[in-house]
């Protein structure tokens, strides 16, 4: 039987080795390298979904399966029709497994082999998340790609906490696998291993074995120097499958980005452009601008001359720091529009440099004009 989610490679950067591809999915095709909006509660925050397609130019994006379990509930949204019904989202939708954001939870969770029992960050009430519990959740819920429920290791921890925790992150997998029934969703694992290049390879091998319709690397960009970051993505990418679907969860960063499509990655996603659009920060193709800074009190300018955006087509840096200043809403929702635009238009610049066989000389010319140094 075919999977519900493949992938077709259609051209490798000469220049990085970077693959140009699409992931075909019952929801409609992605053209990747990719960056997907995070919707952790059924909403990309302050985001109408026409917004997202119209403006944004959104392809796929990401909901959060703890924070649905809690609310409204899955079987709220499995009686709605599921995720597209309910968010009148009719593209794909990949949801997570909630294991990030139990594993945040700290004193809150206790890990066993047959799950995690932890606390609502909510209300204190106390829950029980196993490989089977999740598989029934997301299956409610109603993504496209859903991901094994997973343990991710905090940085730093030792060699002996994370080889026990990547062995027990495989075996839940198994668990998934087994648990999951629904055809006309991709179950991905996530591989594990730290920052121990043994670990990944074990993770890598383990659960190419079970014949995933995708795979993603989880547990880096998690804390860790950004050296550290690109050794293991850079080391991981290579031993994965080159015909599934390859996602690096939890990048946002525009040289995150680049960096993770010149090692291969396909799919990446992150809460940081509309986290600082509520900060009052912009992402420009000359750096951060912090809008809500003095020195823009007077700029009537847009947030970035070179962004086809609807907000910097149709309002200033001035008009935006006084909406910022003064909390009124639509400023957080003009800069999430232009946050957000940005980085898909910086993802279908990457996809075009690396079918030219250029992206290697993009990537230095973004870099300079960006501010980095590295």
């Amino acid at each position: 039987m075919k999977p519900a989610v493949t992938y077709e490679l259609l051209h490798i950067d000469k220049s990085t080795g970077a693959r140009r591809g699409v992931i075909h999915t019952p929801h409609g095709d992605i053209q990747t390298p990719i960056f997907m909006p995070v919707g952790t509660l059924a909403t990309v925050k302050s985001m109408t979904p026409e917004e997202l397609k119209d403006e944004v130019k959104a392809q796929i994006i990401l909901s959060n399966t703890y924070h649905l379990y809690l609310r409204p509930g899955s079987k709220i949204v499995k009686e709605a029709g599921g995720l597209h019904k309910f968010m009148n989202w009719d593209k794909p939708i990949l949801t997570d497994s909630g294991g990030f954001q139990v594993f945040s939870l700290g004193d809150l969770r206790t890990i066993s082999e047959e799950g995690v029992e932890f606390k609502s960050h909510l209300d204190g009430s106390k829950h029980f998340f196993t490989p089977e519990s999740v598989m029934e959740t997301e299956e409610d819920l109603g993504a496209d790609i859903i991901m094994a429920f997973d343990e991710c290791c905090p940085y730093p921890s030792t060699y002996e906490y994370t080889k026990n925790s990547m062995e027990r992150t495989t075996r839940w997998a198994k668990r998934c696998k087994e648990a999951h029934k629904t055809e006309n969703q991709a179950l991905f694992g996530i591989i594990q291993g730290g920052f121990f290049k043994d670990l990944r390879i074990q993770s890598t091998k383990d659960l190419v074995e079970l014949d995933l319709p995708g795979y993603a690397i989880g547990g880096i960009s998690v804390g860790e120097p950004k050296e550290e970051f690109l050794d293991i993505l850079r080391f991981t990418t290579p031993l994965m499958p080159e015909d599934k679907p390859r996602y690096l969860m939890g990048v946002g960063t525009p040289d995150y980005l680049i960096e993770a499509a010149i090692a291969g990655i396909d799919m990446c996603d992150c809460v940081l452009p509309t986290r600082i659009a509520r900060n009052g920060t912009a992402l420009t193709s000359y750096g951060k601008v912090v809008v809500r800074n003095a020195t823009y009190e007077r700029d009537w300018g847009p947030l970035d001359s070179e962004c086809d955006c609807y907000t910097c087509k149709n309002y200033t840096r001035a008009y935006i720091r006084h909406l910022v200043k003064t909390k009124e809403i639509l400023g957080v929702r003009l800069l999430s529009i232009h946050n957000l635009r940005f980085l898909t238009n910086l993802m279908e610049k990457v996809r075009i440099e690396i079918e030219n066989d250029n992206l290697a000389k993009f990537r230095d010319e973004f870099y300079k004009k960006y501010g980095y140094t590295d």
